[in-house]
Formats: structure tokens, sequence, C-alpha cells
């Protein structure tokens, strides 16, 4: 591929990629409504617990890493889980009752009512999501989806689907990312507004 060629490739990538970012635009409300949910669960002592696979496996680290550490400013630490980094557990439960219970089973055993989870699956159909967010319902957590495309099952499954109209998987992701970093900087400044978490 000769130079202009390469080029013209990666200006498309990045067209693509703003495209996607800036449809976020259209869903201004439910992000809203995203961030006042984890911020007033964490705020009474809830947990984010977050859990997809692949790159949707790093993002769920990535937000439960920017909370329990921190963002941009200086505060306590946030009550946040990633349910995919846990090696043990994942292939404990992968061998012994299927890839498919990943996540569900890990719920079940660390959820309270009260905490949110987050699931990330870019086609909405990943069947470990899915059961996860079947088992989070079956502890009265609320429930957050981060998606693409026509959100797929996943759509039906969650109290809020943030859709990302794309049919790439990369600029999903790439949204998805955008979406987490504007989730942990609400959060972040809701919680630096507010007393402690009880």
């Amino acid at each position: 591929m000769n130079t202009n060629l390469r080029h013209e490739e990666m200006k498309r990538i990045l067209v693509e990629s703003a495209e996607a970012i800036e449809s976020l635009g259209g869903m201004l409300h439910e992000l809203g409504q995203a961030c006042e949910l984890v911020t007033e669960r964490i705020l009474a002592g809830g947990c984010l617990l977050a859990f997809g696979n692949g790159g949707s496996a790093a993002q769920a680290q990535h937000v439960a890493s920017e909370l329990v550490g921190r963002f941009q400013r200086d505060r306590q630490p946030l009550a946040a889980i990633a349910l995919t980094t846990d090696t043990s557990a994942l292939t404990s439960i992968g061998n012994d009752y299927g890839f498919e219970e990943i996540f569900s089973r890990q719920i079940r055993a660390l959820a309270r009512p009260g905490d949110v989870a987050l699931a990330i699956s870019t086609s909405g159909d990943s069947p470990n999501v899915l059961r996860a967010l079947d088992a989070a319902r079956e502890k009265s957590l609320c429930t957050i989806g981060l998606t693409g495309r026509e959100g797929g099952k996943m759509r039906g499954r969650v109290d809020l689907c943030l859709c990302v109209p794309s049919d790439s998987t990369p600029r999903i992701q790439e949204a998805h990312l955008v979406i987490s970093h504007i989730l942990c900087h609400m959060v972040e400044v809701s919680v630096l507004k507010n007393p402690e978490p009880r």
C-alpha cells in the first residue's frame, strides 16, 4: 500500500471514529441518567460491578480502576469491581459450570441490593453477559448496558441502554471509552460535592 492510500485509510478510520463519538450527543439524557444512578448508588454504599469480554473486559477494568483510584482529582476511593480480573474464579467457573456462567456466578456471590451492574458488549448478545444481567436482576441490582448496533438482546435486559449506533466493533469500543470517561468524570464531580459514602 503506498503512502497516499495509507493516509486515506487512516483518515477514514479517524472520520468513522469521530462520527461514532459524535453520535453520543443523541443520548445525553440516557448518559445523564446513568451518571446519576451510579453516583446515587455509590454514595449510598453500593458498588459498581463491571464485566464484558475481550476489549469490553478491558473497558470494565478501566472503569473500575478509575473509580477505585482516581479519574482526575483526589477524593475517597469509590467501590467498583471488574468481574474480569480474577483468573482463578474465571477459570474454575468456566471449567466447572461453563464459560456462560463466569460473570453470573460472581454476581450471585458478590452483589448486594443497591449495587449497579455495568454490562459491556458491542453486540449486546454475549451469552455470559446476558446471563450475568439475569443474575443481577435476581439480586435486585440496577443494570446499565453499553452496546452497539441495534442493542441486541441486552437492550431488553437492562434498566438503561447506551447503544452506539455503529456496526463497527472498533468504533463502538472507542465510543464506549468516551462514555466511560464521561461517567467517571460526572461521578467524581458529584462525589466531591457530597459527603463521604455511607
